[in-house]
């Protein structure tokens, strides 16, 4: 399949939808450390997962930060005496700025869907289910250190940015690619599954019907962003694209922006999900105290009963309407 745009061209064009994204993600991050933070005490605050969310945005920042030197260097630095010109410049995949990025997205790959295999145990709270996801993401960890390592092998003669003419390079790739498809979808797949199972098992407990599905689905629309991502840059590399140079420098933004999503949503899920228990417990402390106003009146003997046999009560439907609802 030709090519309709120029490295160069495809190189700055990926460079702003990069910035696009990067700056989305960052507020992405801002929404998600306020969610952990808004209103929670400090041993309340999920350490590992604050600490995977500035993780992302790290690497995400180094990232753009590599993409903006290798277009300084291409386009005006080295515009004039890289021989063959910026075609020739973005072409070059032996450059120490690609292993470097090719490093970074393996890294953010493989610890964002750690996380996602991590929050099925959580879940399911079985080693068991998550053994073939845990397999995947070992071929994904074999699978990008042999993309980097062929990437950084190329003939420095060779002149494409195409790698998959090589040979071995497009295997490593798309290996990479499809464990890593495979794993998202997956991982993201059996934790749906399982919050939907434990939404229906508790639904009939619940005098109100606070549902755990806005998290399903945001876990789903999130693997179908990446995956769908992933599919594109994939398809445009076995084909000789130059849509991959485009679309491949947006994945590591569009990962941190899949995993703060699911974040967020799931905060407020549970703030709306506490609020929610709160008030129930209040209205059933209220009618307890009716109750009881009404049996003073109604013993014949006079005497008041204080919430005999009421105690109990709200506690138990609170522990009952919060039964079920899993941190991720």
């Amino acid at each position: 399949m030709a090519s309709s745009i120029s490295l160069d061209a495809g190189s700055l064009l990926a460079l702003v939808l990069e910035g696009v994204t990067y700056g989305f993600s960052v507020l992405m991050f801002i929404g998600t450390i306020w969610a952990l933070t808004y209103k929670q005490r400090m041993q309340d605050v999920s350490r590992q997962i604050a600490v995977v969310a500035i993780l992302l945005l790290i690497l995400s920042t180094v990232h753009i930060v590599v993409d903006i030197v290798r277009a300084e260097d291409g386009l005006v630095k080295d515009r004039n005496t890289f021989p063959g010109g910026p075609v020739a410049f973005f072409a070059d995949l032996t450059q120490q700025t690609v292993e470097i990025k090719n490093v970074l997205y393996v890294l953010q790959t493989l610890l964002a869907d750690g996380v996602v295999i991590y929050r099925c145990y959580v879940v399911w709270q079985s080693v068991w289910v998550i053994i073939l996801p845990s397999m995947l993401w070992c071929s994904v960890a074999v699978a990008g250190v042999g993309t980097t390592y062929s990437f950084a092998h190329i003939p420095s003669n060779f002149g494409s940015a195409y790698v998959n003419e090589q040979g071995q390079p497009v295997q490593w790739v798309m290996a990479f690619f499809a464990s890593t498809i495979a794993t998202n979808l997956l991982s993201s797949g059996l934790l749906a599954y399982r919050i939907w199972m434990i939404e229906r098992s508790v639904s009939t407990l619940r005098a109100k019907k606070d549902t755990m599905m806005p998290i399903v689905r945001v876990l789903m629309d999130a693997a179908v962003l990446y995956s769908v991502v992933l599919l594109t840059v994939l398809f445009c590399f076995v084909y000789s694209n130059a849509g991959e140079v485009v679309i491949a420098d947006t994945l590591m933004p569009i990962i941190s922006i899949a995993f703060y999503m699911v974040l967020i949503r799931i905060a407020i899920n549970r703030k709306h999900h506490n609020l929610s228990t709160i008030g129930m417990s209040s209205r059933m402390e209220l009618g307890n105290l009716q109750q009881v106003r009404i049996s003073q009146f109604t013993r014949d003997d006079g005497t008041a009963v204080y919430g005999t046999g009421n105690e109990d009560r709200p506690s138990t439907f609170t522990l009952k309407s919060g039964k079920g609802s899993p941190e991720l």
